[in-house]
């Protein structure tokens, strides 16, 4: 399978202040960009927010190649939905919507290139510590996230293949061609990362 950039940025080595920033603060910053998406009722303040993200991932050397890769999978359901909602709502809550659907990517692409998956995934197991006496388990937690994040790019590049090979053989408007050998491959992936976890005795409950 090639590799694909999917949905978030990849990490990128660097020592600018947002490398440097607190864990926390990243965290917060994607935290308060999701809530600002339910709060924001002008496309021109999205449109502020969304530029500033855009600048602090350029500032992080990123790049804006990388930028792109992060949104372009979803540039055409943006485009349904902003045409949508402009023709129930008007263009201005179209744009708003699709400029706050925008930020919570770029801000949670900018946490992603900007941060080691690693430190990310022990900054949730130390951000979900306190709800262990609840009954949480933290490990279990970052363990399902880290799988998450290593699964939809391999699944979504999977998909991008057998897109690419439907089409070569003129069948790429054949759902069960498109369809069908994903699902077969995303099975597959499953059982093989559920053996693995099984093997090294990861994802059990402790006794």
């Amino acid at each position: 399978m090639r590799g694909h950039g999917f949905l978030l940025a990849n990490y990128v080595p660097g020592n600018s202040l947002i490398h440097r920033s607190p864990l926390t603060l990243k965290f917060l910053l994607v935290f308060s960009c999701g809530l600002a998406s339910f709060i924001i009722v002008d496309w021109r303040v999205s449109l502020a927010v969304l530029g500033g993200l855009a600048g602090l991932f350029l500032l992080a050397g990123a790049g804006l190649k990388r930028l792109w890769t992060a949104v372009r999978p979803l540039a055409a359901v943006l485009l349904v939905i902003g045409l949508f909602q402009w023709w129930q709502l008007g263009a201005p809550t179209a744009a708003r919507i699709v400029l706050n659907i925008l930020v919570c990517v770029v801000a949670a692409s900018l946490l992603t290139a900007t941060t080691p998956v690693q430190s990310l995934l022990d900054g949730v197991v130390k951000a979900a510590t306190p709800f262990r006496r609840f009954g949480a388990d933290p490990e279990r937690f970052a363990l399902t996230i880290g799988i998450m994040l290593r699964s939809i790019p391999y699944i979504a590049g999977t998909f991008a293949d057998v897109r690419d090979s439907a089409r070569a053989r003129g069948l790429e408007r054949n759902p069960r061609a498109l369809i069908l050998p994903v699902f077969i491959t995303a099975v597959a992936f499953a059982r093989q990362t559920g053996e693995a976890l099984a093997a090294r005795g990861l994802g059990d409950a402790e006794d």
